[in-house]
């Protein structure tokens, strides 16, 4: 780093440095800190899922199928909120401190979910678990991108945000022991399924005491020294584990000292240099939160209705649905690197609407049994959770670093909102019907929306894959490209 004649520029090689690195422990230890967030939060709602059987059958809460959607809708809207938050917090104060914050959020109220005693209270807690997740998804995916490689940013993005079905996969099978009545009482095993996985919470705290400040943030918030600082730590970490470091593959970039981006710098980068991204990114994000939340959410209730699946092997059916959406991205991943970002988010989105209109009908006809039907489900969503996954890389390479966590956290929420929040309480007011034929629409209506995101993400998309955050989308404090 150095300072030109104006006291208010300087150059800096932070990116350049940080794109250099071969794979090492250090990132290793920044996707596990920061990735088990999605592990836990999978464990949180396929438990609610798995769990919502026993929760519409408990002699405390004994809600409806209405309400079960309705608190799976709260505690979307909770993510709504808590995103949008602390992303804006998160490009404030950092992205480091947001780790601790939303992450203590989360655990106390996923904690307090476990002692709900009617509707209302168990709603405002899934609300507030929401609103820690929310967060986390602005001040985690965008730390992840700005500290991994830029040749390795997609497969790694991707990776981390599927290992939210490891946790998936996890809860299915904590469900079948928490509501198996030879083994704990159901009502006591779904309070406990709560406590515990928030309690867990406490590990990843102190995983993440030794991650640093992202050192993008910094030189963008007018402190390269301090990000100078780190990189240079983090140089010699890796050296001493892989050898001597590559050379860089670009020079250095000139930046004005500047603080955050003003919510007006916010609005005009997002819906006038950058519209065509704006619009991208909605119709990704909105497209998958209204598949995703809509049959995840109330996929329990229609084995229980419809195939009368008693509410303790639930976990069994949401077990292979859950490792099918972690494959996709573990599978698929390394392909938006290589192949192209544009290619496999139109084809993993395209691929996931066909299935899933097909799946749809063949449910409406009574063709398919529990098992058959869960395989579908299975097969659909590991194109769609890598369709997923790209959703949260594309917004987050879409726009300038100074508003990277706040345009995550915005199209989060905008997404959530018009997709997720949606979506629960249509279909389990479509599942209270009883009549196959009336949920079929929503199936329909998933698999179009799917099939309008893969449209335009091949008339909007563009190249990200191995290029540099700066080259991508040009920093708002950045005089000149590069030197």
């Amino acid at each position: 780093m150095r300072d030109t004649p104006d006291s208010g520029q300087f150059s800096t090689d932070v990116p350049a440095r940080l794109d250099r690195l071969p794979w090492s422990g250090f990132h290793w230890r920044v996707v596990i800190a920061l990735g088990i967030t999605w592990i836990l939060d999978g464990l949180e709602v396929t438990l609610v899922g798995s769990l919502a059987g026993a929760i519409h059958q408990s002699p405390s809460l004994a809600l409806t199928e209405t309400q079960i959607g309705l608190t799976a809708s709260a505690y979307l809207v909770g993510a709504v909120v808590g995103a949008l938050g602390f992303g804006w917090l998160a490009d404030r104060i950092g992205r480091r401190r947001l780790f601790f914050i939303t992450l203590i959020v989360y655990m106390l109220a996923s904690i307090a979910t476990g002692f709900a005693w009617d509707f209302w209270t168990f709603a405002l807690c899934r609300m507030l678990t929401g609103a820690g997740i929310g967060g986390e998804y602005a001040a985690v995916n965008s730390a992840i991108q700005e500290l991994i490689p830029a040749r390795l940013r997609g497969r790694v993005d991707l990776f981390v945000n599927g290992t939210f079905w490891g946790g998936a996969a996890i809860g299915a099978i904590t469900s079948l022991v928490v509501l198996d009545p030879a083994i704990i009482d159901p009502e006591i095993g779904w309070r406990a399924a709560f406590i515990v996985g928030g309690a867990l919470s406490l590990v990843v705290l102190l995983l993440r005491r030794h991650l640093p400040e992202s050192p993008r943030w910094l030189m963008l918030h007018g402190k390269p020294e301090e990000g100078e600082r780190i990189v240079s730590a983090i140089e010699r970490d890796v050296a001493a584990e892989k050898g001597p470091l590559p050379p860089t593959t670009y020079g250095p970039t000139v930046l004005n000292r500047r603080g955050a981006a003003s919510l007006a710098e916010i609005w005009h980068t997002m819906f006038q240099t950058h519209r065509d991204r704006a619009i991208l990114g909605l119709t990704l994000m909105s497209c998958q939160a209204f598949c995703y939340n809509a049959v995840f959410f109330t996929y329990a209730l229609v084995l229980t209705k419809f195939y009368a699946i008693p509410a303790h092997h639930v976990g069994w059916f949401m077990l292979p649905f859950a490792l099918g959406n972690l494959a996709g991205p573990l599978m698929l991943g390394r392909f938006f690197d290589t192949i192209g970002r544009r290619q496999m988010i139109t084809a993993t989105y395209g691929l996931a609407g066909l299935l899933m209109a097909a799946t749809g009908i063949a449910f409406a006809q009574g063709w398919l049994s529990a098992w058959e039907q869960t395989a579908a489900w299975t097969l659909i969503f590991f194109f769609a959770s890598a369709a997923a996954s790209a959703a949260y890389l594309t917004v987050g390479e879409s726009f300038p670093l100074e508003m990277r966590a706040m345009a995550i956290a915005l199209f989060y929420a905008i997404g959530t909102a018009v997709g997720g929040v949606v979506g629960p309480t249509l279909f389990g007011w479509l599942i209270s019907s009883g009549e196959r034929g009336d949920i079929l629409w929503g199936y329909l209506i998933a698999a179009a929306l799917m099939l309008v995101a893969a449209a335009t993400e091949w008339r909007l998309g563009f190249a990200a894959e191995g290029r540099s955050l700066e080259d991508v989308s040009t920093p708002l404090s950045a005089s000149v490209k590069k030197l």
